[in-house]
């Protein structure tokens, strides 16, 4: 890559983070395209030159965010921590994206979602998914998880809850309960830590 073109990407990382920031504080309404500007340090011209118009821009803040989000989580399921602790580091992170993220850009990432062949669906399917299922076979590995489960068992409940997630109905159940959720798919409905066995 050249200079040009990495002074490029470094600009529209910027706008990129810029404007997902606002977004996470204020929404989406809100935020202008000249508060996003003034926040990344660019023109207003240059925000329509890279990104065309604010609906392209939002489309892009959520393809930047699930993108570093399953990088994190790549980093964390791929880490020398122990079982235990990625479970509870997941819920954590979990818990956190549910705290910073507005109620109006939550409702956007869903609805984006729902629509078929969206850029989360592609990484959940060719990523996420792929990861999460190593994690459990070393999870049964390491006797923090039922070597009796078997994996067609897990994909369904996966399954069950992206379809569930998908229904505009639980934009408003969803988010205030994230962490429980969370809670609720690694440990069960008794809340047993697998750690304290």
């Amino acid at each position: 890559m050249d200079g040009f073109q990495r002074r490029k990407e470094e600009k529209m990382n910027n706008i990129l983070e810029a404007a997902l920031q606002l977004f996470m504080e204020f929404g989406i309404q809100k935020v202008s395209i000249s508060q996003i500007a003034k926040k990344a340090n660019v023109s207003q011209v240059t925000i329509y030159n890279y990104f065309d118009s604010k609906h392209n821009l939002i489309r892009e803040v959520f393809i930047y965010y699930t993108d570093n989000v399953t990088l994190e989580f790549e980093k964390l399921i791929n880490s020398e921590l122990p079982f235990p602790d990625k479970i509870k580091q997941i819920i954590f992170n979990k818990k956190k994206a549910a705290n910073q993220l507005h109620e109006e850009l939550y409702e956007y990432f869903l609805k984006e979602y729902r629509e078929e062949g969206n850029h989360l669906q592609k990484l959940y399917a060719e990523k996420v998914l792929p990861q999460i299922m190593s994690f459990f076979e070393d999870g049964k590995k390491e006797g923090f998880i039922n070597k009796n489960l078997s994996n067609e068992a897990i994909l369904f409940y996966f399954q069950m809850m992206t379809d569930y997630f998908k229904k505009e109905e639980t934009y408003q159940q969803l988010l205030p309960l994230t962490e429980d959720i969370m809670q609720i798919l690694f440990y069960g409905i008794l809340g047993k830590d697998p750690s304290t066995n």
